[in-house]
């Protein structure tokens, strides 16, 4: 009994001094390491610099568009105008910054701005689920409508979905008219732009192509370059956005230079030199 009571005795004393042999040794590990905390200068890098600054520095802001009246399109002397030209051209004199423009493929809008090939795109484009994932979108600003246009003369013919299942349609690649086909199960050749697709369907290429309804009140009937084309199946309700990089901060910057034109007036007045004033969504 006793030389266990000596065994545990020793056994105390030796845990003991082991206890404060560790607790006098993590002082100096603890002093060295307390350098960097987290989130510090010396642990990170700066923040990142913001899409707003980014573009401020190089001076310029790069917006990704298409041949898409009444939205995007060239004057007679080859100047981008349109409701959306004109207001990218406007955010850009806010920022302090010029603008440029840049036709983009539309199927690779996504892939453009990622690599920053582009700042911004702003076109039409409608806010599908794959758009507001992909990109830091601004608020809704116009909207819209995907529409089947097929010959004036066959009109009559088609005034529903089930009417359009043995034609032939053409529409963009990668657009929301694109989707609404692919959706209904019906048979498309994806084309470069939504001109291109009027393009086929006068032609006789094509039985129909969807596109969207602002462009289709700028482009078809008495008075434009397509008289004898029509629109009349209305595929679904959508709205406009203007799409940055994930994350960016460029989208609330936009937001506010939306909300401060609706507010002056200057908004509205973009919108009916184009026509498109009775989509204009409030800000």
């Amino acid at each position: 009994m006793k030389n266990m009571k000596k065994f545990a005795s020793l056994g105390l004393s030796l845990v003991m001094m082991l206890s404060l042999a560790a607790c006098g040794g993590s002082k100096t590990p603890a002093a060295s390491g307390s350098a960097a905390p987290a989130g510090s200068a010396d642990g990170s890098a700066a923040a990142a610099e913001s899409d707003l600054e980014y573009v401020k520095n190089k001076g310029k802001l790069v917006v990704g568009i298409t041949d898409f009246a009444p939205m995007d399109y060239k004057d007679k002397n080859g100047k981008w105008i349109g409701f959306d030209a004109d207001n990218a051209t406007a955010f850009a004199k806010s920022l302090g910054v010029d603008v440029e423009f840049i036709e983009v493929d539309w199927d690779n809008k996504i892939m453009e701005l990622d690599s920053k090939s582009i700042d911004c795109v702003w076109n039409g484009m409608t806010l599908t689920d794959e758009v507001k994932n992909s990109m830091e979108t601004s608020k809704p600003y116009c909207e819209n409508a995907q529409v089947v246009v097929v010959k004036a003369a066959d009109a009559d013919k088609y005034k529903d979905t089930d009417s359009l299942k043995d034609l032939k349609f053409a529409a963009e690649a990668g657009s929301a008219g694109a989707a609404e086909v692919k959706k209904l199960g019906l048979k498309c050749t994806e084309l470069t732009t939504q001109a291109d697709a009027l393009m086929e369907v006068q032609a006789g290429t094509s039985d129909a192509c969807v596109i969207d309804l602002l462009m289709a009140g700028a482009m078809i009937g008495e008075g434009t370059s397509y008289t004898d084309l029509t629109y009349t199946v209305k595929l679904n309700s959508e709205e406009y956005g203007v799409g940055f990089r994930k994350g960016s901060d460029l989208a609330a910057a936009l937001n506010d230079f939306f909300a401060a034109s609706y507010k002056d007036g200057s908004l509205k007045k973009t919108a009916e030199t184009y026509g498109v004033q009775e989509s204009l969504i409030a800000q």
